[in-house]
């Protein structure tokens, strides 16, 4: 593999999102993050950015106009639950805005030759939010922001949400788009209650959203199998000029929050097979969950070296467990499911 610059969208107004005390979607996060790709070794290989805001235009493709005014005025009055789990600060637009936009700077920085990957370490996370609500943690989502001004531009565009909960906004905003693949893997019956393998889209795009259940304890090897099987046939049919990754750290098995049992040695696998899917200089992640601090930032140290070229596992890959079977005969029916 060859080692290449990464550029990384950080901006201190992610930390000022306050989602109150002992919320696990914190600002702390962020500390594990950045120490996290400290240490990579593609740490000297890494150029920061700071992400600027979105604009309205560029979150209409996504969200209603309505909701982003509610959702303005809400963090301007000073904010509060807008759902039992999703909390907004006062400074919490102005840190989805720069969310939402990150993306699309990173875009426009790959097209200038700035990098040929990028990590973007934006919080609040983004795949749960709909187009006209918060949802899970979720204000605006990040990644559909950008799916969408990619393929508005032309372009066919692929994303990967390994998150250990589905991505059920994401699915919602593209489920009949023909430009845009969605490819979902993630614990299965679980928050949000969405996500089974036969939701695969309608109209222009039906076939277009893949998701593939995995039950609790699954192992990063029924995910390898999980690529080789589906992801990477999927790839290969929808030939993306872009691949986005919503990369959840929460399918690691220290998670407070999940039942899966990856390690961050998984997550430079994953990261490598995915990036392989689109061209150098087409490739982004998007942080999304992950709340055990130390796995969190082992997770996204692998992440963002297989993203530099370098695969380094952190931990040890994770061995085949006792619901491994089962899961692998649910990667076989997606597979069926999907290409007969």
């Amino acid at each position: 593999m060859r080692v290449v610059t990464v550029l990384l969208g950080r901006h201190d107004a992610f930390a000022e999102h306050q989602t109150g005390h002992s919320h696990p979607e914190s600002a702390a996060r962020l500390n594990a993050v950045l120490a996290g790709i400290e240490s990579a070794a593609v740490a000297e290989m890494i150029v920061s950015f700071e992400p600027r805001p979105a604009v309205r235009s560029e979150l209409e493709r996504v969200h209603t106009g309505g909701y982003i005014d509610t959702l303005e005025q809400f963090c301007l009055t000073g904010g509060g639950h807008l759902d039992a789990d999703t909390i907004a600060s006062p400074a919490s637009f102005e840190a989805a805005l720069r969310g939402a936009g990150a993306g699309l700077d990173a875009v426009a920085r790959l097209r200038a030759g700035e990098g040929e990957a990028a990590f973007l370490a934006v919080r609040p996370p983004g795949h749960h939010a709909l187009s006209n609500r918060a949802m899970g943690f979720c204000l605006f989502n990040s990644v559909a922001v950008t799916a969408a001004a990619l393929a508005a531009g032309g372009e066919r565009v692929l994303i990967v949400d390994w998150d250990a909960h589905h991505g059920n906004g994401t699915q919602a905003i593209f489920w009949q788009d023909p430009d845009v693949c969605y490819v979902s893997l993630h614990q299965y019956p679980f928050y949000p209650g969405t996500g089974a393998m036969r939701e695969i889209g309608e109209g222009a795009g039906k076939g277009m959203t893949v998701n593939i259940p995995m039950p609790g304890g699954s192992s990063g090897e029924v995910y390898r199998r999980a690529f080789d099987e589906i992801v990477v046939p999927v790839a290969e049919r929808h030939q993306p000029d872009w691949v986005l990754i919503s990369a959840g750290f929460d399918a690691h098995r220290n998670d407070p929050l999940t039942d899966l049992s990856l390690s961050a040695g998984d997550f430079a696998d994953l990261t490598s097979r995915t990036a392989a899917l689109a061209p150098a200089g087409r490739r982004i992640a998007f942080l999304e969950g992950g709340y055990d601090l130390a796995a969190l930032a082992l997770s996204v140290r692998a992440c963002v070296d297989a993203l530099g070229g370098t695969l380094v596992h952190p931990e040890p890959v994770s061995s085949a467990g006792p619901v491994d079977e089962l899961a692998g005969d649910l990667v076989s029916a997606v597979a069926r499911l999907h290409f007969g």
